[in-house]
């Protein structure tokens, strides 16, 4: 399905914000060399790149479809259980905002809630993904009828056209290349 290729290949580009995410929590607790002011900008792209266009898609479109066509899954809860770390990553990146804030206002102690917050994310995200690629995903593929995976991926497809005419992808991409840039490990 072309839908999960591109959905693999977002997800790729999530892990290599993933390493940047955690190259920062890093850099803030030993010391080294960041710039708070790019924590906003890795939540933004995690809010808008991974949650509103990579987990829409899946969400709206993937999951709706696999939920109704694949009774297995529905009834198993698979599927439920990727809203359910969905919604525990929104929690963390919005624990990690307010952590950020804190700090941003003299509250040294919140570096902790930065974090916390942020491996908390990484490491959720990781394991996440991981299991859409290798499971969910191919469940996806195997099971689905071949009129509803045409479907998924015309809905995708759309998905991807309005983003790419309002700049989304590019966008993001290109703060990801310069964010990897930047926080290299040292």
């Amino acid at each position: 399905m072309k839908s999960i290729e591109i959905m693999v290949k977002e997800h790729e580009n999530i892990r290599r914000m993933l390493k940047v995410l955690r190259e920062v929590s890093y850099r803030i607790m030993t010391g080294g060399k960041y710039d708070l002011e790019d924590l906003p900008e890795m939540i933004d792209f995690v809010r808008n790149y991974a949650d509103k266009l990579h987990h829409g898609k899946e969400e709206d479109i993937l999951f709706e479809a696999m939920n109704a066509q694949i009774e297995k899954l529905a009834k198993s809860g698979a599927i439920t259980g990727m809203y359910i770390e969905h919604d525990q990553g929104r929690l963390f990146i919005a624990n990690l905002e307010s952590g950020y804030k804190s700090f941003k206002e003299g509250d040294d102690r919140a570096r902790l809630d930065i974090i916390g917050n942020a491996i908390a994310y990484t490491d959720l995200l990781d394991r996440h993904i991981e299991k859409e690629n290798t499971a969910l995903y191919k469940f996806a593929e195997n099971m689905l009828p071949d009129e509803i995976k045409s479907k998924v991926d015309a809905d995708c497809d759309q998905v991807e056209n309005e983003a790419t005419i309002s700049g989304t992808q590019a966008r993001y991409l290109n703060m990801l290349d310069i964010m990897e840039d930047k926080y290299r490990p040292e």
